[in-house]
């Protein structure tokens, strides 16, 4: 018989007691795997509890991996030892290293509360409306009609895409619900986009600098990725034509606002020469504006001057509200959309409606605009700071940008910034090289930084340090 006290005058729940105990005995070593546990009823009358109880407390401990149920014989304390695997080598890229993109996104994920993510392609956990987030959740919970089980529909919540027009048509874009599907996020909707658009071996245009994770996808389909150069006011548009006329693309990818990694936004007579470029070379746009809530005025969109013709609009909740719940949209031609929903059917079937829900609640309740517009304010102080210190330390930023969360900075007297964010990482701090950024991973001596990090006084140290060996070494 197992040797439990229970008590039910000390406030914790006794099926919370059981589980406890019997994980501390099988943890300590008291119960070996292959013992088997008191029967149901034998337990509950040795207790004077429940027989429920203890099936509550016996399906717990099965779910956690402490006791295995056989049928007709009872439960079983389980073998909860790992098979030993032999240890693997790190891999040749980061024995040399070298930091691809795929290394940056797991490090950043990974950094846990100590690590700096300074480049880091979102806001910090405590920027962030965790509260509104769970206040909703909460509200949610309490709703009978939520839908926690089914499956959604194949465009998404249909309340969701009722009320996005009215957001879009505040950004000057004209769209209907069926022109919207909702995704897993903005990667899903490119995702969806290199599926409808791009053929393995087709060329594609892409930002030079631009979006790495977006390189990596299109990399994974075989498409052959063409750089357009990016100036202060967008692409280069004379650049754009002239690799439009040589490489006939099918489609290219670019972010109008606040662009990823430089922070720039796209001018109104720029934006004008895309679209006839657009349509002389008849290739389509892609635009992804994830980051559009953070632009603090108006500005330009391609979307908005092509009525969605040649343009697939692309943006996403993850960088204002959570990144935990995933929500993005496209919206597209109606041909368009049709197509991006049947493959986003056969692909993942539908997407989270609860998370859709839960968006929707935010955006139409009131709250979402005024925490918006405080979270605007904090980044362009945190802008303001994170210049200062680029100042105090000699780089030199590509703009000051309008509003956003990046700052694209060049380092002095480095052809590669490569060698910087390994040496950035051995002390807990993830910065992402201009490499990264570059369809080809050419050399680049830029950094992307985001300002939310920036004014870590562990970042200037390190620059600071770093720098100062630079000069000595040239010297």
């Amino acid at each position: 018989m197992l040797q439990i006290s229970l008590s039910a005058q000390n406030g914790i729940p006794l099926v919370d007691q059981i589980v406890t105990a019997v994980r501390g005995q099988i943890d300590d070593r008291v119960l070996r795997p292959g013992a088997r546990l008191a029967a149901i009823r034998q337990f509950a009358e040795a207790h004077g509890i429940s027989r429920f109880t203890v099936v509550e407390a016996y399906d717990r401990l099965v779910a956690q991996g402490y006791l295995q149920s056989r049928r007709g014989s009872g439960f079983y304390v389980a073998n909860r030892s790992l098979p030993e695997v032999a240890p693997t080598a790190a891999p040749a890229s980061m024995e040399r290293g070298a930091v691809d993109a795929a290394w940056l996104m797991r490090q950043a994920l990974d950094a846990g509360a100590e690590g700096l993510r300074a480049s880091a392609g979102w806001l910090p956990r405590s920027w962030l409306d965790e509260e509104g987030v769970r206040r909703q959740l909460r509200a949610m919970l309490r709703n009978p009609d939520t839908n926690l089980s089914d499956y959604g529909r194949p465009q998404g919540y249909l309340p969701l895409r009722q009320h996005l027009p009215f957001k879009l048509g505040e950004l000057g874009i004209a769209a209907q619900p069926g022109q919207i599907v909702l995704t897993h996020g903005a990667t899903q909707g490119l995702d969806m986009a290199i599926h409808h658009f791009v053929r393995r071996g087709d060329t594609v245009l892409v930002d030079d600098p631009g979006y790495f994770s977006l390189f990596g996808c299109l990399r994974l389909h075989g498409a052959r990725l063409i750089g357009v150069p990016w100036t202060p006011e967008g692409p280069d548009a004379a650049m754009l034509e002239k690799l439009a006329a040589e490489h006939k693309p099918k489609v290219y990818f670019t972010q109008s606002v606040l662009h990823n990694p430089t922070g720039a936004c796209l001018s109104p007579a720029n934006a004008y020469r895309i679209l006839q470029c657009a349509e002389r070379h008849d290739f389509h746009i892609v635009e992804d504006d994830t980051y559009c809530d953070f632009h603090p005025g108006v500005t330009t969109r391609l979307a908005a001057l092509d009525h969605l013709h040649r343009v697939v609009y692309i943006s996403s909740f993850s960088k204002t509200l959570s990144g935990n719940l995933r929500v993005g949209f496209v919206a597209a031609r109606p041909d368009i959309a049709e197509a991006l929903t049947d493959i986003k059917v056969l692909t993942s079937l539908a997407t989270p409606e609860a998370a859709e829900d839960m968006v929707h609640r935010m955006l139409t309740e009131g709250h979402y605009r005024k925490y918006v517009e405080r979270l605007r304010t904090r980044l362009g102080e945190g802008c303001a700071r994170a210049l200062r210190m680029l100042d105090r330390v000699g780089l030199t930023p590509f703009i000051a940008p309008q509003g956003g969360i990046f700052i694209w900075a060049r380092i002095p007297g480095v052809d590669d910034a490569v060698d910087l964010a390994a040496a950035a990482a051995r002390e807990g701090i993830i910065l992402a090289p201009g490499t990264l950024f570059r369809p080809q991973s050419q050399a680049s001596p830029w950094l992307r930084l985001n300002v939310a990090y920036a004014a870590d006084v562990r970042l200037e140290r390190f620059l600071k340090k770093t720098l100062a060996a630079v000069s000595t070494t040239e010297g």
